[in-house]
């Protein structure tokens, strides 16, 4: 039967997802919590990734080698970058890249080694669907599609968002995981999705109330669009 994993990086986006199951049985492997059940009569895997690349990469693994997964969807939340990605915005990602991998001069900076690329895309139908959900589910909320960063470092100053927006154009926004996830889907020809709640601009007043938008916003957005994805 195919296995649908829904992952988050943050344990209030997790929780809201397992309170629409009825029926999750925890299983534990390689330190992380697998919660396996059913929604809306699909199989689902919901699994916390825990925050930066080497943890997400980790857990991509996971589910798809002991759990045999055929698609993987993240939620979360992540810094706006771009002019118009607001606070509150969602935003479905059409690719990833790593704004902190530089092996220059051997490869060209933000190049993954051997793989001849800087980004890995999403899956395209996988991404279509996630971003219909997202309008069903948020009538009236500021949807974006493109290019997300990610890197091991909290972006949180005016600085280094001005950096980023210079270096990266294109970059709608930051986070932590996505780029690891999408590297591994890759290698395993699986499947992947990801959306994004924007939590702050990645600028000075990052900091703010984050744990707040994440428990009172964010957690509500991702059970909402999960919803509406599977049902």
């Amino acid at each position: 039967m195919p296995r649908l994993a829904i992952v988050s990086a943050m344990h209030e986006e997790l929780a809201a997802v397992l309170a629409l199951m009825p029926d999750e049985s925890r299983q534990a492997v390689a330190g992380r919590e697998f919660w396996v059940g059913h929604l809306h009569g699909q199989e689902v895997v919901a699994v916390l990734s825990r925050i930066g690349k080497v943890a997400a990469a980790t857990t991509a693994a996971v589910l798809v080698e002991r759990f045999g997964v055929d698609r993987i969807v993240f939620t979360g939340v992540a810094g706006g970058l771009a002019p118009g990605v607001e606070v509150g915005h969602v935003v479905v990602a059409d690719a990833f890249l790593q704004h902190d991998l530089d092996a220059s001069p051997i490869f060209p900076r933000y190049e993954v080694p051997l793989y001849g690329t800087d980004r890995f895309a999403t899956d395209g139908p996988l991404s279509e669907r996630l971003a219909a959900a997202a309008q069903r589910a948020l009538p009236g909320t500021r949807l974006h599609r493109g290019l997300v960063i990610s890197g091991d470092r909290f972006v949180s100053t005016d600085s280094e968002s001005r950096h980023l927006q210079a270096v990266l154009p294109q970059a709608l926004a930051v986070e932590m995981e996505g780029a690891a996830i999408a590297q591994v889907c890759h290698d395993y020809g699986v499947p992947f999705a990801a959306v994004r709640t924007v939590s702050d601009r990645a600028d000075d007043a990052a900091h703010g109330d984050f744990t707040r938008f994440v428990r009172e916003v964010a957690s509500r957005h991702s059970a909402a669009i999960v919803q509406a994805l599977l049902s």
